[in-house]
């Protein structure tokens, strides 16, 4: 059975979704009045995969990609967030990070690399908010499902975004879209990594493959399997206890902030139209 629920997260037809992801972006962008996107690019999969959609969707003309180093990033993450922009030929800016960082922590010499990692996520972000208000663009977020659902992403930093294309699909699936339109294979075959700190990797943080978490992943949030089902599977049961705590603790992660309700139409609990009201 846990060959079946391998074979289940493998995209059968890769050209339809690539095709339903890059009309996502077209008509998202349209029905809000825009015509341009801001993509932060890693050097990594996901941000490559999010760019190469971007630009079947709107032209490169349209897409901008920006790499924001820190002064401890890998020489091969920045060259391949070029190699991402070379390739689709879209403009792009690199932009180091350290000096702003670096101003702010000197007030908080022991402040622990998490907390320094969440400030450049979010340093990041304010970056591309900011190209995207000079370019009259959107921007577009580079957080996949098996991320999102286990919270492996800082709120308001690399897990925010205004469109979201690849948001619905797990790391696995990720690998499998990037290979069918083109995204260079050194990219793909690298280790997953948010290069916050040397030597880190996404895997080594989350404590387990993404190979065996999107299974996981997929079992108990796609097919709404019991923690109990998918230990008769054949996965470790601590590992499966893990995971699902890490879904549930996270959950404020993927809602919007909670408005206290007192009067008789409250913003995002009866004020409810469509994005595009009023265009």
């Amino acid at each position: 059975m846990r060959n079946k629920i391998a074979e289940l997260l493998e995209i059968k037809d890769k050209a339809f979704v690539t095709g339903v992801l890059v009309q996502f972006i077209k008509e998202e962008l349209n029905k809000a009045g825009f015509q341009k996107a801001v993509v932060g690019i890693s050097g990594g999969v996901d941000s490559a995969l999010a760019a190469f959609l971007s630009v079947m969707a709107l032209g490169k003309e349209n897409v901008i990609g920006i790499s924001m180093p820190y002064r401890t990033s890998s020489e091969s993450s920045k060259q391949d967030a070029r190699l991402v922009a070379e390739t689709l030929g879209i403009e792009f800016h690199e932009i180091d990070i350290t000096p702003q960082i670096d101003a702010y922590y000197e007030k908080f010499p022991d402040a622990d690399r998490v907390r320094k990692g969440n400030k450049m996520a979010r340093e990041r972000m304010s970056i591309l908010y900011d190209f995207a208000h000079f370019k009259n663009a959107l921007v577009v977020g580079t957080s996949n499902k098996s991320e999102l659902l286990i919270g492996y992403s800082t709120r308001w930093g690399d897990g925010a975004h205004d469109v979201n294309p690849i948001g619905d699909l797990y790391k696995t699936q990720v690998w499998q879209i990037a290979e069918h339109v083109g995204v260079p294979e050194r990219i793909i075959k690298k280790k997953p990594s948010a290069d916050l700190w040397p030597g880190q990797t996404d895997e080594g943080e989350i404590g387990l493959t993404y190979q065996l978490l999107d299974q996981i992943l997929f079992a108990y949030v796609d097919l709404r399997m019991r923690k109990e089902d998918i230990v008769n599977l054949g996965y470790d049961e601590p590992l499966v206890g893990k995971v699902m705590d890490m879904v549930k603790r996270s959950q404020y992660k993927r809602k919007l902030p909670i408005i206290c309700k007192i009067s008789r139409r409250t913003v995002d609990k009866d004020f409810l139209y469509f994005r595009d009201w009023g265009l």
